[in-house]
């Protein structure tokens, strides 16, 4: 079976015309309309996905001069936050799995961003501290990220992002 590509689908469903309501019917209104989504449009994943491809797409934009991915940067301001971290506590903070958080490490570790150490409570754990270039690259993020979140919630009034993310809370939390 051919694998189902969102992005080709994506682009399909943007030509489509809107959908609008009447009297709690839906119609085809304005089918000519490059807006119209169909019963799709009752899909909340649907509309999450959305805003993922749109705020992913900012953020490696706004990003592509770093040459890092979100979740190297999550590692390297983890670690700046929780110097010592263990790779296990790091995976869990993240919510990825070991596996995955080993090898954004192991890219990190490469770059000289940071460097793993043995606890001193427990040898068997990897800990992970900073270098200084891997704070001066999370400094480096950290001003590309509060543009980007002022791109974002610039979209928002400040009780609309307060309910966005409570409701996006009970979703991932």
């Amino acid at each position: 079976m051919p694998e189902l590509r969102w992005d080709a689908m994506l682009v399909r469903l943007e030509k489509l015309p809107q959908v609008t309501k009447s009297d709690g019917e839906r119609t085809k209104e304005g089918a000519d309309d490059a807006g119209y989504i169909g019963e799709i449009d009752e899909i909340l994943g649907f509309h999450i996905r959305l805003a993922h491809g749109t705020v992913y797409r900012h953020f490696m934009q706004s990003f592509k001069f770093l040459g890092m991915t979100q979740k190297q940067v999550s590692v390297l301001w983890l670690v700046s936050d929780h110097p010592g971290i263990a790779q296990a506590q790091l995976a869990k903070r993240l919510q990825l799995d070991r596996a995955t958080v080993m090898a954004i490490v192991n890219r990190l570790a490469k770059r000289k961003f940071l460097v793993r150490g043995e606890s001193q409570t427990d040898g068997r754990k990897q800990t992970l501290k900073l270098m200084p270039t891997g704070a001066t690259a999370l400094q480096d993020a950290k001003r590309a990220i509060r543009a980007h979140e002022k791109w974002l919630k610039g979209r928002f009034t400040a009780r609309e992002l307060q309910t966005l993310i409570g409701l996006l809370r009970r979703i991932h939390g």
